[in-house]
């Protein structure tokens, strides 16, 4: 759900910088999510994702740049911004010896909602995530999915409108990942403003309405998920082949188009013929001299707008943790490596 242009964006950031001494973790951010949207923050670990959001949420403050959320100065007017916004971090600290039930009651106080309003409130929170039965449990025999949507339902206890997850589903199981994005939207639809950080190209292709790349701390593409891809063009075929035809199946590869970034292990080019182009290339191939160990032809997708904008390809679209979602104790609270990257370019 998008809102009209006309009504004041709840989150605006501009030549937003922030230093680690020698280290630039954003360099000149420039950003403006729009009232009403899914706004999908994209980019590996380590490239100024969670930096970014700390600024906008007032945990870390800019070395330079401004930034206003629902409508105040994050710097200015910070207890404004906090009292404004939910926040649900990827690393929040969540005391382990209480129930859920209290640590909803402790943000309810925190927040200043009224004693009468409290129980109602936080009932209707932990329902709405499916904590009920675990309520009176103690976070530390909650698994990962469960502490997930804790946080969620922390972070909303007094109806903020504007609501930063930051990487949410990192490390959850398939079922886990698919019950947060469902809240997810349903927050949307009712009008909830929602900024998602992920490393995950599913995950920002199926919830965002717009997404933002960044690599190094610089933004290098903005825009609809649609547009993002249509622009990539020339569908991407993907080659494997043995390490000591590499040379000689890239030469062949380059003669059908521009060499895209891939994963280790495998070649890829841009298809300009597209699949009635597949025959002539696997032709190529054989009069070259070179074994095709795996081929396929993908239709653009934001892993191509991805390594487009920067050189290299992004992980984190694949399998997740595989970890019971109703008993085991958190045991998925890290993210996948990327690979190393094979050079970059700004977008275009």
């Amino acid at each position: 759900m998008i809102a009209s242009a006309s009504q004041k964006s709840p989150i605006v950031a501009r030549g937003l910088v922030r230093h680690f001494g020698d280290v630039k973790a954003v360099d000149g951010v420039d950003l403006e999510v729009h009232a009403g949207e899914i706004f999908g923050f994209l980019g590996p670990n380590g490239a100024g994702k969670s930096t970014t959001v700390r600024m906008l949420t007032t945990l870390l403050k800019p070395t330079a740049g401004t930034a206003t959320v629902a409508g105040f100065d994050v710097v200015k007017q910070a207890d404004s911004v906090r009292r404004s916004i939910g926040v649900a971090l990827q690393d929040a600290a969540i005391d382990p010896l209480m129930t859920g039930n209290e640590l909803l009651e402790l943000q309810s106080v925190l927040y200043g909602i009224p004693a009468g309003s409290v129980r109602q409130r936080a009932d209707e929170l932990l329902e709405r995530v499916g904590l009920t039965a675990a309520a009176d449990r103690r976070v530390g025999t909650y698994s990962g999915g469960m502490r997930r949507r804790l946080d969620l339902a922390l972070s909303l206890i007094h109806q903020p409108t504007v609501l930063f997850l930051d990487e949410p589903t990192t490390g959850l199981d398939p079922m886990s990942r698919i019950t947060l994005w469902e809240e997810v939207r349903r927050l949307n639809s009712e009008g909830t403003t929602v900024l998602l950080t992920t490393q995950y190209l599913e995950e920002a292709d199926q919830l965002a309405d717009r997404v933002a790349i960044i690599d190094h701390g610089v933004i290098v593409q903005q825009g609809t998920p649609t547009e993002l891809k249509a622009a990539v063009g020339a569908p991407t075929l993907l080659i494997t082949v043995s390490a000591s035809q590499a040379e000689q199946a890239t030469s062949t590869l380059s003669r059908f188009g521009e060499l895209r970034p891939t994963a280790e292990g495998s070649l890829g080019v841009g298809l300009v013929g597209g699949a009635r182009q597949v025959t002539d290339v696997v032709r190529a191939l054989d009069e070259a001299g070179v074994s095709v160990h795996h081929l396929e032809l993908n239709e653009p997708s934001l892993d191509d707008v991805f390594a487009e904008a920067t050189g290299h390809r992004l992980e984190g679209a694949g399998a997740s943790s595989s970890n019971d979602d109703d008993v085991s104790p958190a045991a998925e609270d890290g993210s996948e490596p990327t690979r190393g990257r094979r050079g970059r370019r700004r977008s275009r």
